[in-house]
């Protein structure tokens, strides 16, 4: 993902910690992890589909954007206000 572009977005992280932890937070956020796991264990001709009862954080997003571009994946997250639809970087 950094080779393509991305930057992890270390604003959407508010513990007051180093910027290289906040850079290992964010590593961990759920929808990322559920993501990773929908990617080994599902068909790869089938989409991911991620529910969370929490907002989707900037970084998370711009992350999935990335993320299908590598897998070749559509990715769907639906959080508590809207579904994110995710296909081909957009």
């Amino acid at each position: 993902m950094k080779r393509l572009g991305y930057r992890a977005e270390s604003d959407f992280v508010y513990q007051d910690v180093e910027e290289e932890e906040k850079e290992n937070i964010l590593l961990y956020h759920s929808e990322k992890l559920a993501v990773a796991f929908g990617i080994i264990s599902l068909q790869s001709d089938k989409p991911i589909m991620v529910t969370k009862n929490l907002r989707v954080c900037g970084d998370c997003h711009t992350a999935l954007k990335y993320i299908t571009i590598i897998a070749k994946r559509d990715i769907t997250v639906r959080d508590t206000s809207r579904f994110h639809h995710f296909r081909d970087g957009i």
